[in-house]
């Protein structure tokens, strides 16, 4: 019976207790708190880090943290505190780690004692550090000097505070999208930095990417020294010429806590100048990332499609339209949609190819951009057109050729034809298109008056002669009204035909109509939409007046064109100072008062009009 009973419930029981011993032994194990220290061999005056590293599922119940002595050791900088957290199959854990920058001024081999903390009653403890101190370099020795001081030097600082610029790639294409990161790096206790000097992108088309507006730390080796690392920037170029192009620093200025020098060598300011007491000062230091360089190779030149307009990436093509059987004089829209991975900014609009009998009109388009990774998105096209003679037309099919990447080759898409049925509809039609930058459609039937049928009751006049005052006005003022009609369609024909000349002549009213967008979002507080379109009146007047290519547009570049057109320098700065204050609002949407928003606006407008004033000055003197 007592053999049957182990045998039917040993198993069982004994399952039973290895899950309550695994349990009591995960939870005991929960926390932990380490010590560990970046080298163990140091060299005599060189500076090290040492790490105090507490784990569980609640950092936030560490209490009472209590580091070592720190004998035969100048403790320079600490305790320096830091936080990570991380899930794991829903579970949360994290770290909360508390670390000093140590000096060894005699050589030997000295042991770091324990430190010890308090969580959720208990008192945990760290190891003790064995560290064999040899002897240093000249330059380290050098040190010594000042080492007693316990100030951090430039040079340490640059150590354990600076910025790494990183790019996905080193080799890129014409068009091609390069991904360039900003991080900053820290062993130190800092507070808030501030922009001292963004990064210039000469050469390249930049589309910020989007990220959280709090910088986030987390833990991250680097040439074998573990730092506090925060992504602080994110940017996309598009390489706009050939050639070797540098992307130039980005420059912080970061606060950082250091332990405040001791003044003399009176017994109590050496005692409050101990560690645990925390003496501290703030030290503004400027940190700069590595300059990038970028290899940009031309696209393939043999077989390029005419209809190539400079599209490079991975992309949709659709082109559809809205109707096949019209009446004479009503609208047909035909939209044209390209999706997908590219720089969707600088997407040309394909070219349709209309038959005789057709008036199109001015197409409207519109975007959706993605910027949070590889910029993608869509660029819509949409075509109004009216046909004005009766009968079966047919439009070519919409052509779009763009570069893939990734195959290494020209992609041609083309639509299927339009074929449309074009009849002779009877009585009035008011077909119009709201959002076109023509007048309405109109119908041409309208000119037809009834005649008038009753009595007139006519009388002879007095004077009989044709050739009155009225004659010759009605015969002369004709006349000078074709002369005057037919000079403004010549000039708006010449106009018309040159380009650049279009755009200098457009340059202000363009930079109103964003001017007047920019202040409709400055209305609604929508920062971001008012930083963007501020900067497009300012550049794109700039682009526009200056006739530059938006694609090779760069500040410098604008004001050098300015110089030459002799505008005053005191005008050149000011554009200098308002492109400075867009890029830095642009990169720091959410600190923007409504008062700064509003005097960069009023300043937006009034540089644009004096601008326009003294380029056509300028103009006129030449």
């Amino acid at each position: 019976m007592k053999y049957n009973f182990y045998k039917r419930y040993g198993f069982t029981l004994f399952s039973f207790f290895l899950l309550v011993l695994m349990f009591w032994f995960g939870t005991a194990n929960a926390q932990s708190f380490n010590a560990t220290v970046d080298r163990t061999t140091v060299g005599q005056n060189e500076r090290f880090q040492v790490y105090f590293t507490f784990e569980g599922q609640d950092i936030n119940g560490v209490r009472n943290f209590t580091p070592p002595s720190f004998e035969g050791f100048h403790v320079l900088s600490g305790p320096n505190q830091s936080t990570s957290m991380q899930i794991i199959n829903g579970k949360v854990s994290g770290s909360l780690t508390y670390s000093f920058i140590v000096q060894a001024p005699e050589m030997g081999k000295f042991t770091i004692g324990k430190a010890s903390a308090v969580y959720d009653g208990s008192t945990y403890e760290t190891n003790p550090l064995q560290i064999e101190v040899v002897k240093g370099s000249p330059q380290q020795q050098a040190q010594s000097s000042s080492s007693s001081s316990s100030q951090v030097s430039d040079e340490e600082l640059a150590k354990n505070v600076f910025i790494l610029a990183t790019a996905d790639k080193s080799r890129a294409m014409l068009g091609e999208q390069i991904t360039v990161t900003y991080k900053l790096y820290t062993r130190l206790n800092i507070s808030s930095p501030q922009i001292n000097k963004l990064p210039t992108y000469q050469g390249f088309w930049a589309e910020e990417l989007e990220q959280s507006q709090n910088i986030l730390f987390n833990i991250e080796m680097y040439k074998g020294e573990r730092y506090r690392v925060a992504t602080i920037k994110k940017a996309a170029l598009f390489p706009s010429k050939t050639g070797k192009l540098t992307v130039t620093p980005f420059e912080l200025i970061v606060p950082v806590l250091v332990k405040k020098k001791q003044r003399s060598n009176d017994i109590f300011d050496q005692f409050f100048n101990d560690s645990f007491f925390g003496r501290t000062e703030t030290i503004d230091f400027t940190a700069r990332s590595n300059t990038l360089t970028i290899d940009v190779s031309d696209l393939p030149q043999n077989n390029v499609p005419e209809s190539f307009k400079g599209a490079i990436g991975k992309y949709n093509f659709i082109a559809d339209i809205n109707k096949s059987d019209v009446e004479l004089n009503e609208s047909i829209a035909i939209k044209v949609t390209i999706s997908g991975q590219g720089n969707i900014k600088l997407l040309d609009v394909p070219e349709l190819k209309l038959p005789p009998g057709f008036e199109s009109y001015d197409p409207r388009t519109s975007e959706t951009i993605n910027r949070t990774g590889i910029i993608n998105g869509s660029k819509t096209v949409e075509y109004l057109i009216v046909p004005r003679v009766p009968g079966t037309k047919e439009i070519p099919g919409v052509e779009f050729t763009y570069y893939d990447i990734g195959s290494k080759r020209y992609v041609t898409k083309t639509s299927k034809p339009f074929t449309i049925n074009v009849k002779k509809g009877e009585g009035n039609y008011d077909q119009t298109a709201s959002g076109f930058s023509k007048e309405d459609v109109r119908l041409l039937s309208e000119d037809i008056r009834f005649i008038k049928t009753s009595d007139f009751n006519l009388q002879k006049s007095g004077n009989g002669s044709v050739f009155t005052f009225g004659f010759w006005i009605a015969t002369i003022l004709p006349l000078l009204i074709l002369l005057t009609v037919l000079g403004i369609k010549k000039r708006q024909d010449k106009l018309y035909g040159n380009v650049r000349l279009l755009k200098f002549q457009r340059a202000e009213k363009m930079a109103k109509g964003r001017l007047k967008s920019a202040k409709k979002a400055l209305q609604t507080n929508d920062t971001v939409l008012f930083v963007n379109e501020l900067s497009q009146a300012i550049f794109g007047y700039l682009e526009d007046k200056l006739s530059i290519q938006k694609s090779g547009f760069s500040l410098d570049k604008a004001i050098a064109e300015l110089s030459n057109r002799h505008v005053p320098e005191e005008m050149i700065n000011r554009v200098r100072e308002i492109s400075e204050k867009c890029e830095f609002a642009r990169f720091a949407p959410k600190g923007q008062s409504a008062e700064v928003s509003n005097e960069m606006y009023h300043e937006a407008e009034n540089i644009i009009v004096g601008l326009e004033n003294s380029i056509n000055m300028g103009k006129k003197k030449k």
